[in-house]
């Protein structure tokens, strides 16, 4: 069994199993086989690329097996996905596509698994994938249903972004983002404000479209420049970076602020933060209720020289155990992560319409407390990595209802603009940002600001 495959398979299996997040143990998993970069670079497109496009594979499978996928073992299933996979999506001969996908089943299933297995495989490859696409959505009446199986999306996913672009006007550009969700986004990376000589920055790759911090990896393995920087370079999406920047664009930055990241695991945004009010003269907290993920915030802050603290508390509570102490606040709220499905794609199968309710109600109760924390004329950022209208606009909406008299909205787009190398394309009008990753190439963060008065 090649190692690539057998990486990809054992990593697709614990996320069936153990609801595993692939971006997590892939990595841990290729560093402890130390692949090649090609095998490692085959193993990385077999993960992502079978748990992108498992709802249109799994429409196949059930084609071609005659039977629901539900009768099917998970193990003989996973396999099933990763064959179809490198039959339909990939230059895999099919021989090797179909028999390493086999052996797979006869390692984890039965002989009479492998021989049905054998058979799915073999039939699947006979057509293309247009051929496939075309038989998928042939019976389907629905018009989201059919773009749900074709590129396989949640139906739900698919009716909210037609619902998100529709409200900017570009309800047109719902296929062209459904494909980009389908793609494997690039590494980008993040130079932490300050810290880095001119040279060294203009090294590490091809400046961002956006971001003035981001440049665009080469390749390789992007730990290593972490490594050697000390962690003044390190990964993050150039709307991440746009988020945080956006904050501290959003007015002139006075010494001695005090600025507070409320939900900063696991830290991207809180490290750049933290850079940006080093070099203001600003103090910065951050804060996360998690253990385990202040503990990941503490290892990203490390790069950053002087005092900033990291403390552990329900960021419901701050505006009550700490009214008006804050000039800035950062609330990157949690929520589905729509956004991101291009680097987490099975998140995509996890969410389902009841969690945006869930996560509605805390992202409200914690805008409240982030209110109550701001001192008089202090700015507030609330961002989602989400374009669901749930909880982006649903949610602004929301809060300026509960607080008439208390806040002001601010121009969000304004404030990345006076950040963004070049110029944004926002759709519709109104105050708040949203990106996203077939229009702006990162992923859908949407960025709303307040100005408490």
């Amino acid at each position: 069994m090649q190692p690539a495959r057998q990486i990809a398979f054992d990593v697709i299996r614990a996320v069936s199993d153990s609801d595993a997040y692939a971006n997590l143990l892939l990595p841990v998993r290729l560093e402890r086989a130390r692949l090649s970069p090609a095998d490692a670079g085959l193993a990385t497109e077999l993960t992502y690329g079978t748990l992108r496009m498992r709802g249109f594979y799994d429409r196949v499978i059930e084609l071609t097996a005659g039977r629901p996928i539900g009768e099917l073992d998970a193990p003989v299933l996973d396999a099933l996905r990763l064959g179809t996979h490198q039959l339909l999506s990939m230059r895999v001969a099919a021989h090797a596509a179909v028999n390493e996908s086999v052996e797979l089943v006869r390692q984890n299933g039965s002989r009479s698994a492998a021989g049905f297995s054998n058979g799915v495989l073999r039939t699947i490859g006979r057509s293309s994938l247009q051929e496939w696409q075309d038989a998928v959505i042939a019976e389907e009446t629905d018009a989201d249903e059919k773009l749900a199986l074709r590129w396989s999306h949640p139906a739900w996913i698919v009716r909210a972004f037609r619902s998100a672009l529709a409200a900017e006007g570009r309800e047109s550009e719902l296929e062209e983002l459904l494909a980009a969700d389908n793609v494997a986004p690039r590494v980008n990376l993040v130079a932490l404000t300050g810290l880095l000589p001119p040279e060294t920055l203009a090294a590490l790759g091809e400046a961002d479209r956006f971001s003035p911090n981001g440049r665009v990896w080469a390749g390789g393995d992007p730990a290593r420049v972490t490594r050697e920087t000390g962690g003044a370079v390190r990964v993050q999406d150039e709307g991440s970076q746009l988020a945080a920047l956006a904050l501290v664009a959003a007015r002139p930055v006075a010494a001695g602020e005090h600025w507070l990241d409320l939900c900063a695991g696991p830290g991207g945004k809180a490290a750049l933060l933290a850079a940006e009010a080093r070099v203001a003269g600003a103090m910065f907290t951050a804060n996360e209720l998690v253990p385990a993920r202040a503990e990941l915030v503490r290892s990203a802050l490390a790069a950053v020289p002087g005092e900033v603290t990291v403390t552990e508390f329900d960021g419901t509570t701050v505006g009550e155990n700490q009214p008006e102490s804050f000039d800035r606040i950062m609330l990157d709220a949690p929520c589905t992560g729509l956004g991101a499905l291009r680097r987490r794609p099975e998140a995509r199968w996890r969410k389902t319409p009841g969690d945006v309710a869930e996560l509605g109600d805390l992202q409200g109760r914690l805008f409240d407390s982030a209110v109550d924390a701001l001192k008089p004329g202090g700015i507030l950022a609330y961002v989602t990595c989400s374009p669901h209208l749930g909880e982006t606009v649903g949610t602004v909406r929301g809060a300026r209802a509960r607080h008439p008299d208390a806040v002001e909205q601010l121009d969000a787009r304004s404030a990345v603009a006076d950040v963004a190398l070049d110029e944004v394309d926002f759709g519709g009008d109104g105050l708040t940002a949203q990106l996203w990753p077939h229009r702006h190439g990162t992923d859908a963060m949407f960025i709303s600001l307040f100005r408490k008065r």
